[in-house]
């Protein structure tokens, strides 16, 4: 009861009267109590904020607890010349609990309204933290959908490493990446690994521009000076591997391999020449990839080459891997093995981020294995004996557990976590090898994987050998081990 004597009112509408009322029996108000607080219909007391994170071990404010999304309806318009973003970002979500309020992520921008349900909602900010408020609790279960009109200069992020993601503007236009939480400086969102979602990306940019995101174009029109770009990403997608290119491209939609996979090649015309030759492998390294990873996972492929200024890293986006300028074969091996092993089969901490990196450096051995160069043994050897030559912290830590946020695209992770997958190579020998890597790829397509995911797996996959020394020494041992 309010102290000034107000109905309290709750979902199943059971009132507690004024003090001018008789008095109500204990043991009533306590069933009234707890009948408001087990939830029930909308506008009641019985939710509680969604979480401020999803607890990430080194990115503790990434994500949010809650609600999960399905799906991302991103509206937007880019004009390079002010370097100004307009945006409307609709998501539909799964409560995962009674929710008063939830949060998004969103850094910089001016986010202009909110609506959930298609009614006001008050919403506050704080740091990367946008708070929203609906105007009725969300049961648990219930599906909605949050809209959220925001506009501004989208914010270039530097990473704890130094690199720099989120947005980056560009000669003719901008670069949006996302790795690890760059994501947020361009859309609202619940922008950590763990929760995937399909995309709609519609950009807006002016004439003799494009706009090149992830998935499929499913339309392309004009009006008044202006040209919009409609993309559709039907499979799950992490955040941070949502992309968007704005700029002059020379654009080919070649079909790569016996099933005719649609391909879509967006090339900056700086680097178009000196790209040619490379991006002509794409249809031999697909085939490879299948016949070693198993089927690709995603609807279509392609990649996006932009000028060597625009950033300082390839980075697999979902569908299309963005290059800073012409690449090299082993490059584009790497960021294309990402597409199984990193986009479909997605880390559910930024601690697991070595089966990402292992599985796309040991592809590269294996490309050169298999194209006349070094053994995956003789890599392996070159790194146990001389790897600190060029790797000056191959052995500074574990690749399982990165010595924090800077560290997590570190060469342990990379160098380190491929000697773990040619030690499990050695351990079960090449048939059960390629069968357990194809295997783990599709019992985990598209879903969340752990580090205990993956050694479970392993096990089980091999039950005769034991694996405690290679998970001992080489995935979680301090320093270098022992000579193999």
């Amino acid at each position: 009861m309010s102290s000034t004597g107000e109905m309290v009112s709750c979902p199943h509408r059971i009132t507690v009267v004024s003090r001018f009322a008789p008095v109500v029996p204990a043991a009533l108000l306590a069933l009234a109590l707890t009948a408001c607080s087990a939830g029930g219909g909308g506008g009641g007391v019985h939710g509680t904020p969604g979480g401020a994170g999803v607890r990430d071990p080194y990115f503790a404010k990434a994500g949010n607890g809650g609600y999960d999304v399905g799906h991302y309806d991103l509206r937007l318009s880019y004009d390079p010349a002010r370097r100004h973003l307009t945006g409307t970002a609709q998501l539909t979500a799964r409560a995962t609990k009674d929710l008063s309020a939830f949060d998004l992520d969103l850094t910089g921008l001016t986010v202009e309204e909110v609506t959930v349900e298609g009614r006001p909602a008050r919403f506050s900010r704080a740091g990367q933290e946008l708070t929203v408020r609906p105007r009725e609790d969300l049961d648990r279960g219930e599906t909605f959908q949050v809209t959220v009109r925001y506009a501004g200069t989208p914010q270039t992020v530097t990473d704890a490493d130094g690199s720099k993601e989120g947005w980056l503007p560009t000669a003719d236009g901008a670069l949006a990446l996302g790795e690890p939480t760059g994501s947020m400086a361009w859309y609202p969102g619940n922008h950590h690994p763990s929760d995937k979602a399909s995309y709609d990306i519609t950009v807006t940019v002016p004439d003799g521009l494009t706009a090149v995101s992830n998935g499929e174009l499913r339309d392309r029109t004009s009006s008044g000076g202006r040209t919009t770009f409609a993309w559709h990403t039907g499979e799950p997608m992490a955040s941070y591997l949502a992309t968007l290119a704005i700029g002059r491209f020379e654009v080919t939609t070649p079909t790569v391999g016996e099933r005719h996979l649609p391909a879509y090649v967006a090339v900056d015309p700086v680097s178009a020449a000196a790209s040619r030759k490379v991006l002509a492998q794409l249809p031999e390294i697909m085939d490879w990839l299948e016949t070693n990873f198993g089927p690709y996972p995603f609807s279509s492929t392609g990649v996006i080459v932009d000028r060597e200024e625009d950033a300082d890293y390839a980075l697999e986006t979902q569908n299309r891997p963005v290059f800073p300028g012409p690449t090299d074969t082993f490059t584009l091996v790497h960021e294309l093995a990402h597409q199984w092993y990193g986009d479909s089969v997605t880390p559910k901490t930024w601690r697991d981020m070595w089966l990402n990196e292992s599985f796309a450096t040991y592809a590269e051995w294996l490309w050169g294995e298999d194209h006349g160069g070094d053994t995956a043994e003789e890599t392996f050897r070159e790194l146990y004996d001389h790897g600190v030559d060029a790797y000056a912290d191959l052995w500074d830590f574990p690749p399982a557990e990165p010595s924090g946020a800077a560290h997590i695209s570190a060469h342990p992770v990379y160098e380190r976590g491929a000697m773990v997958l040619h030690k499990i190579r050695q351990a079960v020998g090449d048939d059960a090898f390629y069968d357990l890597v194809q295997g783990w790829a599709a019992a985990h397509r598209h879903g969340n994987v752990s580090t205990a995911d993956f050694t479970a797996f392993v096990e089980k996959q091999a039950p005769d050998v034991d694996f405690s020394g290679i998970w001992k020494d080489w995935l979680y041992g301090d320093g270098k081990p022992d000579r193999p």
